[in-house]
C-alpha cells in the first residue's frame, strides 16, 4: 500500500478527555474516531489489525472443529425471559420496542440466541457435540464508558458455544477449546496468563480467563513462580493485596506474585443453565437429556488496546510482527527532488511485496521529520530508509520499532531479510 493513496491521519496530541495509553495512542495514529460515548468508527489502519486477529481466530477455530456461525444482534426479549436474565443481567441491556410494540435488546451476548437456534437443529445425539462460533458487534450499555475500546458500550467479540451430550463430554469440549486459546494467543506473541475466574452474569459451574498482563490493568491477578496456577485476587480469602506477594500458593508449588492484568478471554463451563430453562434436550435410549453447553468468548477489538498497553513507549505503538497493520514501512527521503529515489524504492515495494512482505511505502509529499514520527507512532516493526546516499552507497539503513536499533544492510541482504 502507497500512503499517499492510503487515508490516514495522525494527531501530533491526544483528545483531553483520552486516558489510557492505549486510548490516546489509537485516536492519534487514527485507527479509531469516536462517534458517541463509547461508539467508535475503526478507520482503514485500526481495521486492517481487526482483520489480523479475526483470521488468526478463524484458522484456529476452524482447524479445531468449530463452524462459524453468524446471528442476529437484535434479539428478542422473550429469550431473555425464559432464562430469567431479563431481570438478572443489569442496566447493560440495551431494549426497544418495534412498530408491532415487540420488546428486543441489542445483544451484549447470545447465550439466549445460540440456545434458541439448538433446540431447532439439534435433534439427536448424532447431532452431537457440535460448536458453533461468531465474531460480531455486542453492545453493552456501559454506566462510564471509558479508556477508548477497551471499555466501549460497542465493540467486537468472538463468541463460541459447544453442545454436548454429556457433562463428562462437555469438560472434553472445554478442554480441547481451552487449548485452541492457548494456540490463538500464542500466535497473537501476548504475555498472557490464564487465571480461575468468578462466573458473573454468565453463570456456569466454573470459568477461566485469559489476561494480557500490563500495568494499566483492571484486574490483580495472583499466580505461582512455580507452576501454572493462576486466579484473580478476589477468589483469595486475604483482604490485604499487599500481603499476598509471597504467600504459599495453594496448590502447594512456589509462592504467589501479583501483577495487573488486561482480560482479553472468557471460557465458562455453563454446564445445563441454559438447556434446562430453555428445554433444549434429546432423546438418548430412551432417556430425556439436557444438553451440557459450553461458553468461550475473546474480546476481538480490546486484544488491540490490550496489546498496546503492554508494548508501548515514549514515540508511540510497538506492535509486533502478527498484530501489526504492516511489517515493514519504506521511508522515502527527498524524493521530490530525484526521481532515482522513487524508481528505487518502488523497485524495492514490488519486489518486497512478490516475497509475501505487507508494505507501506511512504511517498507523501512532507518533511522526513513527520514520515519517521508517523511511522514510530503507528509502531510498523521495520522501517527502510532509501535516499539519494543510500542509492549510492548500497547501504539502506534499516530500523527495528522495538528498541530503535540501526544496521546497514546491501539490496542483497535486504532481500534475505526480508524474504
Amino acid at each position: 500500500m502507497k500512503a499517499s493513496s492510503y487515508h490516514y491521519k495522525t494527531l501530533k496530541d491526544a483528545p483531553s478527555d483520552t486516558e489510557l495509553v492505549s486510548h490516546k495512542l489509537m485516536i492519534r495514529a487514527g485507527m479509531i474516531k469516536p462517534l458517541a460515548s463509547g461508539i467508535y468508527s475503526w478507520l482503514p489502519l485500526g481495521l486492517k489489525v481487526l482483520k489480523k486477529i479475526e483470521n488468526i481466530i478463524r484458522e484456529k477455530m476452524d482447524k479445531g472443529g468449530c463452524l462459524e456461525i453468524y446471528m442476529p444482534m437484535v434479539q428478542p426479549k422473550s429469550l431473555w425471559d425464559e432464562t430469567g436474565r431479563s431481570d438478572e443481567y443489569g442496566p447493560e441491556l440495551l431494549g426497544f420496542k418495534d412498530r408491532g410494540d415487540r420488546e428486543f435488546y441489542l445483544g451484549p451476548t447470545h447465550e439466549e440466541v445460540v440456545t434458541d437456534l439448538a433446540r431447532k437443529e439439534i435433534n439427536s445425539p448424532k447431532d452431537l457435540p457440535l460448536t458453533f462460533y461468531q465474531i460480531q458487534a455486542k453492545f453493552r450499555d456501559e454506566i462510564r464508558p471509558r479508556f477508548g475500546v477497551m471499555r466501549a458500550r460497542e465493540f467486537l467479540m468472538k463468541d463460541g458455544y459447544s453442545f454436548d451430550l454429556s457433562e463428562t463430554s462437555m469438560k472434553q469440549t472445554y478442554s480441547k477449546i481451552k487449548q485452541i486459546y492457548i494456540e490463538i494467543f500464542n500466535k497473537l506473541k501476548l504475555d498472557y496468563r490464564i487465571v480461575n475466574a468468578d462466573s458473573g452474569s454468565i453463570g456456569g459451574s466454573s470459568s477461566e480467563e485469559f489476561h494480557v498482563l500490563a500495568d494499566s490493568g483492571e484486574d490483580l491477578l495472583a499466580f505461582s513462580d512455580e507452576s501454572d496456577f493462576a486466579c484473580n485476587v478476589e477468589l483469595i480469602e486475604e483482604d490485604d493485596v499487599n500481603k499476598i506477594p509471597g504467600m504459599d500458593s495453594p496448590d502447594g508449588m512456589g509462592k504467589l506474585d501479583v501483577k495487573k492484568g488486561i482480560e482479553v478471554g472468557h471460557i465458562f463451563q455453563l454446564g445445563n443453565k441454559y438447556s434446562k430453562s430453555m428445554d433444549l434436550k434429546v432423546q438418548d435410549n430412551n432417556e430425556i437429556k439436557y444438553l451440557e453447553m459450553g461458553c468461550y468468548g475473546i474480546g476481538v477489538s480490546r486484544i488491540i488496546a490490550a496489546s498496546i498497553e503492554q508494548s508501548h513507549d515514549e514515540k508511540g505503538i510497538i506492535f509486533n510482527e502478527t498484530l501489526s497493520p504492516f511489517n515493514l514501512i519504506i521511508i522515502l527521503i527527498n524524493q521530490k527532488n530525484d526521481e532515482s529515489i522513487n524508481l528505487k524504492a518502488n523497485y524495492f515495494y514490488e519486489k518486497l511485496k512478490d516475497a509475501g512482505n505487507d508494505v507501506l511505502l511512504d511517498d507523501r509529499d512532507c518533511s522526513p521529520g513527520i514520515k519517521f514520527s508517523d511511522a514510530e507512532l503507528i509502531g510498523i516493526p521495520h522501517q527502510l530508509i532509501i535516499s539519494k546516499k543510500t542509492i549510492e552507497s548500497d547501504s539502506y539503513e534499516v530500523v527495528t520499532r522495538k528498541d530503535l536499533s540501526k544496521k546497514e544492510i546491501t539490496e542483497e541482504e535486504l532481500f534475505a531479510l526480508f524474504s
